[in-house]
């Protein structure tokens, strides 16, 4: 799990839409980010480049258009998070967690 990738907050949205569906085409994710979160093109594009570079995506070109695809599943990355906000907020044990939630 050590080897899982760092995604920040905005492209863990991005992975969510690649999640549901894939492949999906950088076109098809524009178009479900775009109006949602009034994010640019370009920056949606760059976020898909960025998950490519942290191993988060894989991609297979056909043409001029890019299939992207889940190189973790969702799951890996539910858990990674879990680990690091219990690691980070309460010294890795759950006891402190849980008697914050009661």
């Amino acid at each position: 799990m050590s080897n899982l990738p760092k995604i920040s907050e905005a492209e863990w949205i991005v992975m969510e839409v690649v999640w549901r569906k894939h492949p999906v085409t950088a076109l098809e994710v524009v178009q479900q980010l775009a109006s949602h979160k009034q994010w640019q093109d370009q920056t949606i594009r760059t976020m898909l480049r960025r998950l490519i570079r942290k191993k988060a995506l894989t991609y297979k070109a056909e043409g001029k258009v890019y299939y992207y695809a889940p190189a973790v599943s969702r799951e890996q990355c539910v858990r990674g998070e879990s680990r690091s906000f219990l690691e980070r907020v309460f010294g890795g044990t759950a006891q402190p967690l849980l008697l914050q939630l009661m």
